[in-house]
């Protein structure tokens, strides 16, 4: 039996999916910081994929970058949010990226001339994955979400590796099940039996939990947590009730209720610290402002990756929405978002008439041509009746097309993206990504990660920073053509951030004696945008739509 350094608390679910296992897993990582302890957090995602890049948002949702670049599940941005920390690639595997691991090392006879197993080498490198992550934050607490649900064949290699660290270090792994209890609507009474099922098909895979979150519409009475611990094996302190909130951010105040962090510190072993710490006092301090803020503002989001079956996933832009509501909340207003499909302004163009009701536009990043006039013609109508605009990446490229052929009369002018032949060309691919379209090497390619940008005093951009130089996190291809860039400047556009070298355009506005508020940048700063340090350029546009409210 040994004893390790760190702790391991694996997060695993139960019944369905999308319960909230990541925002289960950032708060629990919320909590135990209050407690004075240092934590990390590590995503397992069971697909094939390497990383997330390659997926269709629709389908996965959004693709979370972080600073060194790698393309990861959007639960690692919660975990970086909650956290208030930078997360790197250690932090985040699939089962793709564990196999190839495996494989290149038996190609370097890593394995000294073995025979390489799916049992044990997968799980042992799954394991050695876990533990750099963990030496790598210097972590009295590692958090391991485990993508999916228990039974599910693709997950079986990963709980294999959270039991063989169980049974080599029992006082330093627990376990956390995330189920839901559903209340049918003709039962009308909550019902704990598919949890037990899901309780027993993860003893099957030899680990049985330690603490049940037991999602459901309402909060978990006496009766059912009594019979959760009787079928389940665990005691009812630790079934902790948590019922559906209007804010996710009230899971670790709502968690704390129901005394987890004392749970876990006594589970592990480990002495904590006292609560009311600055950092839960600052994180009650926001949660008031979430729910009591004085008057709305309406800002329309303009995408394309909305639609799913008779359903809008709004997941594709989680970043985006967050960092607009970390702004407005900070504000003491109220955010009042609306998602409006780009094709219905392609397809009949008069319709950007009803944006003139909204107090700002948000036109996000995405790929590709579908919705691109119809973005087009929203930010035209934002630029020319003086609504608030903020683009992000496409965003960008877009406001320089339409900016391109509408003042300066360079009709058909477009971006390869969209069309190749198009005669101005104000957006092409970058020289350094034209090798690699090519050779069809799509993933993990594009302009990752964290980059410096300077700013030009006096302008939107430079104010809102308070700073001659920023840096933030990338992900595209395109970028402003070199070729175009002094006639678009002489025609009034400003580029306000730029690459240290001054090749790149970073940041394109309008300035404030002809437009209020009209910005977009061609990196992504919502993945900056943190509860308790909301985003610059995101307040600065809040505050423009705020103004134009009040006229």
């Amino acid at each position: 039996m040994e004893q390790s350094d760190c702790k391991y608390i694996f997060v695993v679910g139960g019944v369905i999916s999308g319960v909230g296992k990541g925002i289960a897993a950032s708060s629990i990582g919320k909590i135990l910081q209050d407690r004075g302890l240092t934590v990390t957090a590590i995503k397992i995602d069971p697909y094939v994929n390497v990383d997330a890049g390659t997926m269709n948002p629709t389908e996965h949702g959004e693709v979370f970058v972080l600073d060194d670049g790698d393309e990861t599940d959007q639960d690692m941005g919660n975990y970086e949010r909650f956290l208030n920390m930078d997360l790197s690639r250690v932090n985040y595997m699939t089962t793709g990226r564990v196999y190839q691991a495996v494989i290149n090392k038996e190609r370097n006879l890593e394995y000294g001339g073995k025979c390489v197993e799916v049992v044990p080498h997968v799980p042992l490198e799954i394991i050695d994955r876990i533990k750099k992550a963990a030496k790598n934050a210097k972590a009295d607490v590692a958090l391991i979400e485990v993508g999916g649900t228990v039974g599910e064949y693709q997950n079986v290699l990963f709980l294999e590796a959270a039991r063989m660290m169980k049974i080599k270090n029992p006082r330093d792994v627990i376990f956390v099940m995330v189920s839901y209890l559903p209340i049918p609507s003709k039962v009308g009474e909550m019902k704990t039996k598919p949890t037990q099922y899901a309780v027993r098909t993860l003893n099957s895979s030899g680990i049985q939990p330690d603490v049940i979150i037991a999602r459901s519409e309402h909060p978990l009475d006496d009766k059912r947590k009594e019979k959760l611990a009787f079928s389940c094996s665990v005691t009812p302190e630790r079934i902790i009730s948590a019922p559906d909130v209007s804010s996710v951010y009230d899971v670790p105040i709502n968690f704390e209720k129901e005394k987890l962090s004392d749970t876990l510190c006594e589970l592990l072993g480990m002495k904590c610290g006292i609560g009311g710490s600055k950092g839960e006092k600052d994180w009650k301090k926001f949660v008031a402002n979430v729910h009591n803020g004085k008057e709305d503002v309406n800002i329309a989001v303009i995408g394309k990756y909305f639609d799913t079956g008779d359903y809008v996933l709004s997941d594709a832009y989680l970043s985006v929405i967050e960092a607009l509501k970390y702004s407005t909340y900070a504000l003491k207003r109220k955010p009042v978002l609306t998602w409006l499909n780009a094709l219905d302004f392609e397809t009949d163009p008069k319709k950007v008439k009803e944006l003139a009701k909204y107090d700002g536009i948000l036109v996000p990043g995405g790929f590709g041509k579908r919705g691109v006039e119809g973005k087009i013609n929203v930010i035209r109508y934002a630029r020319e009746h003086k609504i608030p605009y903020f683009g992000l990446c496409y965003g960008m490229q877009l406001a320089v097309i339409e900016y391109a052929r509408n003042v300066l009369g360079l009709k058909g002018a477009n971006t390869p993206e969209v069309d190749s032949g198009a005669p101005h060309l104000v957006i092409d691919i970058m020289e350094d990504q034209k090798d690699k379209m090519k050779k069809k090497d799509f993933g993990g390619t594009m302009r990752l990660g964290t980059y410096p940008c300077v700013l030009k005093k006096g302008t939107h951009a430079y104010g809102a920073y308070k700073s001659a130089r920023v840096n933030e996190r990338h992900r595209h291809r395109y970028e402003v053509n070199p070729e175009y860039i002094s006639d678009i400047q002489e025609a009034g556009l400003v580029f306000s951030g730029v690459s240290p070298d001054g090749r790149l355009m970073e940041i394109a506005e309008l300035p404030k004696r002809v437009h209020p508020f009209f910005l977009a940048t061609q990196f992504h700063p919502e993945f900056k945008a943190r509860p308790l340090d909301p985003h610059p350029l995101f307040t600065a546009f809040v505050k423009a739509a705020l103004a134009r409210k009040h006229k």
